[in-house]
């Protein structure tokens, strides 16, 4: 699964995930993409199994590229805790998403099977997804 290797702080307040996405808003490398509709926060797990989806349905014909990167800690407190005591220990890594972020590319394979992949992957996402082709296809 994904995190980042160090980070400069362990823990990291909750930030505001508001607006649209105004970078990686197109398609740059691949031919047909998968793009968020919503805000959401995407936690490495279900980045990585939407990319195993999209990878078995291709058969490994293509090639995939991942937009998004979890860098964002995510703190939990163990069960049946009191309040108090401070903030809970770093549990995952998420990915906040904005609408109109491109998430996933694919490139190399027939565009209805990419769409069927693609579609496939939105299955395990929580947040609402569209499938957008490249301008010149």
């Amino acid at each position: 699964m994904l995190a980042p290797k160090r980070v400069k702080f362990r823990k990291r307040q909750k930030c505001r995930n508001r607006g649209k996405a105004q970078r990686g808003n197109s398609v740059s490398f691949g031919d047909i993409g998968l793009k968020a509709l919503e805000h959401g926060k995407i936690t490495s797990q279900q980045i990585e199994s939407a990319r195993v989806a999209i990878m078995r349905h291709i058969k490994r014909g293509g090639k995939v590229w991942i937009r998004i990167f979890p860098d964002v800690p995510v703190t939990s407190k163990p069960a049946e805790v009191r309040m108090g005591k401070g903030k809970g220990a770093p549990d995952g890594w998420v990915a906040p998403v904005r609408p109109g972020r491109i998430m996933y590319e694919v490139k190399g394979v027939d565009i209805a099977l990419a769409k069927e992949a693609l579609k496939r992957a939105s299955y395990k996402l929580p947040i609402k997804t569209c499938i957008v082709v490249k301008e010149g296809l």
